[in-house]
């Protein structure tokens, strides 16, 4: 069988089953029942942060963050990165805003900073940094701009689920944060995703807005969505959640024996782990210099593809090089994300990849 890019976590068959049984009994599927606000609730308490509103998934949770901040002015401006899924530029577009693009850093991929404030006109009305494979953003930096420009910050984590800075959970910089809880991600809800904020002005916003923008009854107070997550993805959601600690142990694991095994050689650069982050091991990302290395990104992929390891190159194209976008943006302004996008190529990572099967990917990178 071939070796995929990644594998879904999932519990006991027979776990998930006893878990939703009272559904079936109930026959109470969805509308945020008992079962999404008890998955709510352990969401809280482990990622540490004061409030959480959980969604059908990532995308509509930063849709949804978006327009219950207020930022959907006429002409708006939002700064943020090309090198993201373009999950997080739709979720601007879509709320009538103007995606700004600012580059990245070249040693995490993460927003450059340094870099925002010459890009802040009188139409600028926020700020969505990426959390980048687990790496975390420059939150002081960011925090310090936001501050000085009066802008609201909303943090894409859909990378980053468990990862702490200074001990601090990562919902907890910014306005709000995006969590997505898709299949492929390391802590999954099958499909789901979620806003952890820290006003409480916010929670019934979100909670109309996820609901058609019904208030009570016969009351629609907003122009809301269907974005409610349903009693069976919560219960998958509370399964996965009781293992996350071993599965961040596991994948641990695989990073340390890819990084031992590709640290040394010439023309390959590896994500570092960045100081006082706990991270979560989501992705081994790699870049490949040609002229160093001896082959491109695209011929190793090609390869590997040959030998049966399927990889995968994220984030490519850069957000701002993409069909939709490309006419109205150039590659030349963040020429740091162009660079990466065209060398980075994402190995196989999941908790149950064999070591034998992490030593055979090195063996033909190597090779």
């Amino acid at each position: 069988m071939p070796i995929q890019v990644t594998q879904s976590s999932m519990p006991k068959f027979e776990e998930y089953i006893e878990e939703i049984k009272p559904i079936f009994e109930s026959r109470c599927l969805t509308n945020m029942g008992v079962v999404y606000k008890r998955f709510q609730h352990q969401l809280i308490d482990y990622l540490g942060v004061p409030y959480l509103s959980l969604f059908v998934n990532g995308h509509m949770a930063l849709e949804m963050a978006i327009q219950a901040l207020d930022l959907n002015k006429a002409g708006g401006e939002v700064i943020t990165t090309p090198f993201t899924f373009v999950s997080t530029t739709h979720a601007i577009v879509r709320n009538g805003l103007k995606p700004v693009f600012c580059d990245i850093k070249s040693d995490d991929y993460t927003i450059d900073p340094k870099k925002i404030e010459n890009l802040i006109t009188e139409n600028t009305v926020a700020i969505i940094p990426v959390h980048v494979y687990g790496s975390i953003c420059d939150v002081e930096a960011i925090e310090q701009i936001a501050r000085k420009y009066n802008l609201k910050v909303i943090y894409d984590a859909a990378h980053a689920f468990g990862v702490t800075y200074r001990n601090i959970g990562v919902g907890n910089f910014g306005d709000a944060t995006m969590f997505s809880f898709h299949a492929t991600k390391c802590f999954h809800s099958i499909e789901g995703g979620a806003i952890s904020f820290q006003d409480e002005s916010y929670r019934r916003k979100l909670h109309c807005l996820k609901n058609f923008g019904i208030e009570g009854p016969e009351d629609v107070t907003d122009i809301g969505a269907n974005a409610k997550l349903d009693e069976f993805r919560a219960a998958m959601g509370i399964c996965n959640l009781r293992h996350i600690d071993e599965c961040f142990e596991k994948r641990e694991a695989v990073y340390k024996r890819y990084y031992e095994r590709l640290k040394d050689r010439s023309g390959l650069k590896l994500l570092e782990i960045q100081p006082n982050v706990k991270p979560n091991y989501a992705y081994f990302p790699v870049c490949f210099d040609k002229e160093l290395f001896g082959k491109g990104r695209d011929e190793v992929q090609i390869y590997l593809r040959k030998n049966g390891i399927n990889t995968r190159k994220y984030f490519f194209p850069a957000v701002n090089e993409m069909q939709c976008y490309k006419e109205e943006y150039k590659e030349m302004h963040t020429p740091i994300a162009h660079k990466v996008s065209l060398e980075v190529l994402a190995l196989p990572m999941y908790e149950d990849l064999a070591f034998e099967d992490v030593d055979r990917i090195c063996d033909l990178i190597l090779d």
